[in-house]
């Protein structure tokens, strides 16, 4: 079995931009994508297929962006669709509900609450649902989720997918508390 790796670039990119920096992210602000990947591997030892979902209606490929992407063991999916449509929303919504037909665990980059649905189908079985976001964004309502299984990861601190620390505003439990990070 594998691990589906589904990440929503958008919205994981808009809420480190608004919510965390306050500014759009440069380039040396954004996740190491490769080590989200690693991250989900490790964690559930088990391979992983990772989709990157783009939003490319307006037809300009970020071919750079996508090299990169490869590289780094991910699929982009790049989708597009008329105005108004959340087409990224709709394909990630689609790839879950056709994961629900396979084997594999999932693992979802994303804080936006439209794939609610989608992951509460995929959990009471036997595979691992988790969701990969910044702990103090994630919304309450998948939160309630965590007693029917799912696992909620950060980011920052369990993926470790940035090479500096964020200015982030949250509640530090004690035992991983690190003043270096303060000073």
């Amino acid at each position: 079995p594998v691990t589906y790796l589904l990440i929503d670039g958008e919205n994981l990119d808009a809420t480190l931009g608004v919510n965390v920096l306050g500014h759009r992210p440069a380039p040396d602000d954004r996740p190491r994508w490769e080590r989200v990947v690693d991250f989900a591997r490790t964690t559930w030892d088990r391979p992983v297929k990772a989709l990157f979902f783009i939003n490319a209606s307006s037809g300009d490929l970020p071919m750079p962006f996508l090299q990169a992407l490869t590289a780094m063991g991910l699929r982009p999916v790049l989708l597009s669709g008329p105005p108004g449509v959340k087409v990224v929303d709709v394909g990630i919504q689609r790839t879950l509900e056709a994961v629900a037909g396979r084997e594999g665990d999932v693992m979802l980059g994303s804080h936006d609450v439209d794939f609610l649905p989608q992951v509460q189908a995929l959990l009471g079985g036997r595979r691992r649902v988790g969701l990969v976001a910044f702990r103090e964004f994630v919304s309450a309502r998948y939160a309630d989720l965590v007693g029917a299984g799912l696992e909620i990861y950060d980011l920052e601190d369990d993926a470790a997918a940035f090479n500096k620390v964020l200015p982030r505003l949250r509640i530090i439990d004690i035992d991983a508390f690190d003043p270096e990070a303060f000073l």
